[in-house]
């Protein structure tokens, strides 16, 4: 068990002593989110500083409502800010775009298409200079990565839940984004299922090494996934309320993780964080 759960290593230790601004992938500064209402301004986020490195995963927890989605969601370009600034090494977000890839709970693939098919909508766009084999090749080698290989031609609408969200999945690392976001893409399964999909994409991350940002509400979920866990405080006005460094080396088997009494120690910090 120690050699795939030991705690840290000096690159965990010192992950977050930021030496040179290029090691940054996310720089959110001063961040902020107003929705305009009748009765005055509701400020959702304000005062909100983060940084998260390069082949970094991140998991954010927080209660219903502390704007964790609109935080991602700001990210991914598809909500304004309202103050402050996000950065993408070092360029500031305009909008969405293919450098941001986002897994949200219902993967929205087109039911009358295949699995290769949904995934390929998005490589086209990416790689259009591909020949066409190179395109199906990049669909083809994520479908099997996240074990669709005898599944990547059926139709979307034949496929279970946890097959879908698994073509979500392979869609998203496709687009060989500098930024995955995954707003609690587990969140509708069942337990059984929702751990398989933990280990493939911890298996597709460990070998993609993509900056990753998800939402969760499951605590042991949060540890298991992350390098830190970012705790939210409540809304209105959320900011972040503290951070968990997660020191378990890489790649994690879980069977050993919940074996390790600092798993617990960690557990029981965000779930003090959550009741308090």
């Amino acid at each position: 068990m120690e050699s795939n759960i030991a705690t840290a290593r000096p690159l965990y230790q010192n992950r977050m002593r930021i030496l040179n601004k290029k090691d940054v992938m996310l720089d959110m500064v001063d961040l902020k989110k107003v929705y305009p209402t009748p009765t005055g301004d509701y400020v959702v986020l304000e005062n909100l500083e983060l940084k998260i490195m390069k082949e970094e995963f991140v998991t954010i927890i927080g209660h219903s409502g502390c704007g964790k989605t609109t935080l991602l969601s700001m990210i991914a370009g598809l909500n304004d800010i309202s103050g402050g600034s996000i950065q993408v090494e070092g360029v500031p977000i305009k909008g969405p775009g293919p450098d941001k890839a986002v897994i949200f709970q219902s993967p929205s693939l087109f039911p009358w298409m295949t699995a290769l098919e949904n995934v390929l909508i998005g490589v086209n766009q990416v790689f259009p200079h591909g020949s066409k084999k190179q395109r199906l090749d990049i669909c083809k080698y994520y479908l099997s990565k996240v074990g669709l290989d005898q599944s990547m031609n059926k139709k979307a609408r034949d496929l279970s839940q946890g097959m879908q969200q698994r073509v979500g999945i392979a869609r998203a690392f496709a687009l060989k984004p500098k930024v995955l976001l995954l707003d609690e893409p587990f969140g509708m399964l069942d337990s059984l299922t929702r751990g398989e999909l933990q280990d493939v994409l911890l298996e597709v991350w460990n070998k993609e090494k993509i900056t990753a940002v998800m939402i969760t509400h499951d605590v042991d979920e949060a540890i298991f996934l992350a390098d830190r866990v970012i705790m939210m405080t409540s809304g209105p006005r959320a900011r972040i309320g503290k951070i968990e460094e997660i020191k378990f080396q890489r790649p994690r088997l879980r069977k050993d993780l919940i074996e390790h009494e600092q798993f617990y120690d960690y557990r029981k910090s965000l779930i003090d964080f959550l009741e308090h």
